[in-house]
């Protein structure tokens, strides 16, 4: 061989190394690399089975069963318009790069999945590939639903296929180029989608295998609060430690004692996730309080239990732009304490203060307690201008207060300023959104 020949090769040895460096890091640890004892086949494990339904649903037929599955997967939050038919799709997601719109997941055959094979099905839960062999976009959580059993995934589209098919053609997507190409998706695929099934850890609990399932392969925690890498693929790296979706912030759930919930009880946690409300925490608003009345809610005592004992174990990350310590309640008169905007105060007393009160301590409901709650602690004030534009409207627990919309009554510089009121008087360091953030929020947010 030459001299330039044997450089050429080691040009190209050297670089394909770098892509395999560059392709490794990028790619970063699975979301259960941290649980490192030995893995079984799911057929295999000699423990009460991870994947199914819990103990109260194993005699029921397999609609049932689908059904209670569908729920733990949060399927109709995403694939249903609001005031529009269950399943029927529609919704948008707003993304940097343009809209996306959920599908029709109802028995349809032009519009829905009506002509879905089981392998179908499976190919589009597990793999991210359509009926017609194009790609999804990972807007549907394929990667971490990819983790579900074959039979929970089949016993999700008997149950689908049992309710009445609605005819809806979803949107076209708005996405720009290059990701209006879906053939891209194939490469995404490759490297950020495991395409395996989840095996149990014979080192950890049954509980604790049962919770690793749940929230990894149906309710996809991870889809949520794990931030984003370069790729917009899970950085699991920094797994649970929070991340903006949507326009609304989720928080860490990792068992970081300041910014995590590894400062919770046990039963606060579990609280939480089975009514989106505990005591000393805060209420959760948005994708959560969704999450929580459609999906967490539904959940057998249980599950939550595996889910809370499972998260426990996660390796706790901290959150850098949260403080380590929360608010106390605030002055009850409204002439002591923070009043770092005037005109956020008159916001507040015009339309807050008779549910929330000048200390934060609510008198009209516990779930409007503004004490303790991550919402009003986080500096940036996502989640405080979100609920301030949006309003909450929560379905759990039976009686739960609502919160109603003012994003039409106030300009987008006066929710700036109450929002950053209200950080800066019950949190623990004030805000400083201005009106072109809150626009910006809207935009994120809008249908």
């Amino acid at each position: 061989m030459s001299g330039g020949a044997r450089i050429l090769l080691s040009l190209v040895v050297i670089a394909l190394v770098a892509v395999g460096i560059a392709v490794w890091f990028i790619r970063g640890p699975g979301p259960l690399a941290f649980a490192d004892g030995p893995k079984v086949p799911l057929a295999d494990y000699r423990g009460a089975s991870p994947a199914g339904v819990p103990a109260s649903l194993a005699k029921a037929d397999i609609v049932e069963r689908g059904e209670y599955l569908a729920k733990a997967a949060d399927c109709m939050v995403c694939h249903t318009t609001p005031g529009a038919k269950a399943y029927a799709g529609g919704l948008g997601f707003k993304l940097p790069f343009g809209t996306l719109y959920s599908t029709n997941i109802t028995p349809d055959k032009e519009t829905g999945i009506g002509n879905y094979s089981d392998q179908d099905f499976l190919n589009a839960v597990q793999r991210g590939k359509r009926h017609d062999g194009a790609r999804l976009y990972p807007a549907m959580p394929y990667a971490s639903y990819t983790y579900m059993s074959d039979a929970d995934a089949l016993a999700i589209k008997t149950y689908l296929f049992s309710l009445p098919a609605v005819r809806a053609a979803a949107p076209d997507n708005t996405l720009m180029f290059p990701f209006n190409q879906r053939w891209g998706m194939i490469f995404w695929s490759a490297l950020f989608n495991p395409d395996a099934r989840y095996t149990p850890d014979t080192s950890k609990s049954p509980e604790w295998n049962r919770g690793a399932y749940l929230a990894e392969a149906l309710a996809h925690c991870g889809e949520c609060h794990t931030p984003r890498n370069l790729a917009f693929a899970l950085n699991n790296r920094q797994k649970f430690a929070g991340a903006v979706t949507a326009g609304w912030r989720a928080f860490n759930i990792s068992p970081d004692k300041a910014t995590g919930i590894g400062g919770w009880s046990d039963d606060d946690l579990a609280a939480y996730l089975s009514t989106g409300h505990a005591k000393g925490h805060g209420t959760a608003s948005g994708p959560m309080g969704e999450a929580v009345d459609h999906s967490l809610s539904r959940l057998a005592p249980e599950d939550i239990r595996a889910m809370v004992a499972y998260l426990r174990t996660v390796p706790p990350v901290a959150s850098t732009d949260m403080p380590a310590t929360t608010a106390p309640p605030a002055p009850p008169s409204h002439k002591a304490g923070v009043t770092a905007d005037a005109r956020g105060k008159m916001v507040f007393q015009a339309a807050c203060v008779s549910c929330h009160e000048w200390s934060g301590e609510s008198l009209v409901s516990p779930m409007a307690t503004l004490t303790g709650a991550w919402a009003v602690n986080d500096p940036g004030a996502t989640n405080v201008a979100q609920i301030v534009i949006s309003g909450t409207r929560r379905l759990t627990p039976e009686g739960a207060l609502s919160m109603p919309a003012f994003g039409n009554a106030y300009t987008d510089g006066e929710i700036a300023a109450v929002a950053n009121y209200v950080t800066a008087r019950f949190g623990a360091k004030g805000s400083k959104l201005t009106a072109q953030d809150v626009g910006d929020l809207r935009r994120q947010t809008a249908q």
